[in-house]
């Protein structure tokens, strides 16, 4: 599912310069500099193990739910999981423990469209991964880096190295391959994580080059009572706004008559899975803020690449894919071309 909150560019708090007493700052610099180096090295790699954690937990509790328990209202999965988020957030808002801004008439008018996308990405996500394995979703998700690379190369004349263009070829190859030799392989799925893609690819070249979203960005902070947008409201901007579209989408794809029929709402051990992912959702938000605060988007660029690496061959290992050789270099394939598309993009960004 990757992050399930947007967030726009990061502000993050500085530490405070003393002017009017230079000997005391100077102190404070230098013990700052003594103790920073372990103190940063600590929260980045824990930051880290609970990004990589809660990332790969959610996909596979997701699959689980959709697969394990046969799950067919995966709509209703993406609202439950959203509805548990703000619950969450707008009970450690109340408390005190984070700060966020209040919802108002104008807040949402400018975000509502954002929202749509945001919502789009959720549920296409969720119905491909109802259908396909991990793996393959993790190496088909691949195809949204291709669609963003041609769109920032026709669209907006961005020029890309000859290391990313073979990534980016390796990465077809292997979705290509992977998807011909899929044991499992599902028309409908792969339809919806293709939807998924350029879904995702709309929305991170809208989001790379700053037209629309950026302008999004600055009025909805206009409209706010701080004049700021932080990421906390973010994720409680998006999952409240997620809610009543999703009411509509779960009539508008018949959901309600299979909710009232089906056992599985009976048993309390799926309704405690099911409160698991919506925690595991909110908690991919905070900890890749986390992340982010202690490393930066390189780095976090990178592990996010690394991460795909286990989740995949755990997929496969805990849900029993039926798989031949030639599927597993096909994913292996498209797993290092991922990793190396990343490494690319990062040297691209640091000659620039």
């Amino acid at each position: 599912m990757g992050s399930r909150s947007f967030s726009g560019a990061k502000s993050f708090p500085g530490e405070d310069i003393d002017l009017e007493d230079g000997k005391v700052a100077k102190d404070r610099e230098k013990i700052s500099r003594c103790y920073r180096p372990v103190k940063i090295h600590n929260q980045a790699l824990l930051s880290g193990l609970a990004y990589c954690i809660s990332s790969c937990s959610m996909i596979l509790v997701n699959k689980f739910v959709l697969s394990g328990y046969d799950f067919n209202a995966g709509i209703s999965l993406m609202l439950y999981q959203n509805l548990v988020s703000v619950i969450i957030v707008s009970a450690l808002s109340l408390f005190g423990v984070i700060s966020t801004e209040p919802l108002t008439w104008k807040l949402i008018k400018v975000w509502l469209p954002v929202n749509v996308i945001f919502v789009g990405m959720l549920i296409t996500s969720i119905f491909s991964l109802k259908n396909i394995n991990v793996a393959m979703v993790t190496v088909l998700k691949n195809v949204t880096n291709v669609i963003t690379a041609l769109g920032e190369t026709y669209l907006f004349q961005k020029h890309h190295g000859n290391t990313v263009w073979a990534a980016l070829f390796l990465m077809i190859i292997s979705a290509i391959s992977g998807g011909i030799t899929d044991l499992s392989f599902h028309a409908v799925g792969y339809t919806w994580q293709i939807v998924n893609c350029f879904l995702t690819a709309s929305y991170s070249v809208i989001f790379i080059f700053g037209l629309t979203l950026r302008r999004v960005m600055d009025t909805a902070k206009q409209v706010t009572k701080s004049g700021n947008l932080n990421e906390f409201s973010m994720v409680l901007l998006n999952n409240s706004l997620s809610l009543p579209l999703g009411i509509l989408l779960v009539f508008a794809f018949d959901e309600v008559d299979y909710l009232s029929k089906t056992p599985l709402l009976r048993m309390p051990m799926f309704w405690l899975v099911m409160t698991l992912s919506g925690f595991l959702g909110l908690a991919i938000s905070f900890t890749t803020m986390w992340f982010l605060h202690q490393t930066g988007a390189t780095t976090y660029s990178l592990v996010g690449s690394l991460n795909k690496i286990p989740l995949s061959f755990a997929g496969i290992i805990l849900f029993k894919v039926p798989i031949t050789l030639e599927n597993f270099f096909s994913i292996l394939f498209g797993l290092l071309a991922g990793v190396i598309f990343t490494k690319a993009k990062m040297r691209e960004r640091s000659q620039s």
